[in-house]
C-alpha cells in the first residue's frame, strides 16, 4: 500500500495528540513506517506562532503565519516522508485553520490562502462538546492560549461545521470522517482505527 498522509483534527482537549500516539503505535505494529509531525510545525516558522498563541500577533495576522508555516511543513517535513515510504501523521492540517481562523478573515478567504496545499488522505476529525473539551484544558493545570476559552471554542466548532459544508462541494476531494471522541482514550483509539484501517 502507497504510504498515507493522515491528519487528526478537532477542538484543543479532545485528545489529538493522544489519537496521534495511538495511530503511530497501530502503524509501528502492522509493519510500517511512520512519521509524526504537528502545525504549527517544529519549523521556524512554527516556533514563532506557538510564541504568538497567548498573544502578540491579532488573530487577523495568524493565518498568513498558519500558511507560510504549512509551506514549510510540506516540503521538508510530509512531501519527504511520504516520498521515503513514510506514512505521515500530522496533528492537524488546513482544516485546522478554516475553522479557528475563518472567523477573522472570513472562509473563503483562508481557503484561498491554503488552496495549493493538497488535502490529507484522511482527516479524522474528533468530535468532542466544547464544554468537556474546555474541562479537559483546565484539568491541565496550564496556561491557556487565545483560543481555550469556552466562546472561542464553540465558534471553532461551528467553523468546522461550516468549513466541512463548504469543502463539500468539490467532491471527493477532502476525506473526512467525524469520530465520536467522547469515551476513554482506548475507546476512541478503537473508533479512529477502524477508520484508517476499516478493513
Amino acid at each position: 500500500m502507497s504510504p498515507r498522509f493522515i491528519a487528526v483534527e478537532g477542538l484543543d482537549g479532545s485528545g489529538g495528540s493522544t489519537q496521534i500516539a495511538r495511530l503511530r503505535d497501530g502503524f509501528l505494529a502492522r509493519g510500517e513506517r511512520c512519521l509524526v509531525s504537528r502545525e504549527p510545525s517544529d519549523g521556524p516558522v512554527g516556533k514563532l506562532i506557538r510564541q504568538q498563541l497567548s498573544g502578540g500577533v491579532s488573530d487577523g495576522v495568524l493565518p498568513y503565519l498558519f500558511a507560510a508555516d504549512r509551506r514549510d511543513h510540506f516540503d521538508s517535513v510530509i512531501l519527504p516522508g511520504l516520498a521515503r515510504g513514510e506514512n505521515v501523521l500530522s496533528d492537524r492540517c488546513a482544516l485546522s485553520s478554516f475553522a479557528y481562523q475563518a472567523e477573522a478573515h472570513g472562509l473563503s478567504r483562508v481557503m484561498r490562502l491554503n488552496e495549493d496545499f493538497p488535502p490529507p488522505d484522511l482527516v479524522i476529525l474528533l468530535d468532542l462538546a466544547p464544554e468537556v473539551c474546555l474541562a479537559r484544558i483546565l484539568a491541565r493545570g496550564l496556561p491557556r492560549d487565545r483560543f481555550e476559552t469556552l466562546d472561542r471554542l464553540r465558534t471553532i466548532a461551528a467553523g468546522y461545521d461550516a468549513a466541512i459544508r463548504a469543502l463539500g462541494e468539490v467532491p471527493g476531494r477532502w476525506h473526512i470522517v467525524r469520530i465520536d471522541a467522547s469515551g476513554t482514550p482506548d475507546e476512541v483509539a478503537a473508533r479512529v482505527a477502524k477508520a484508517v484501517w476499516p478493513g
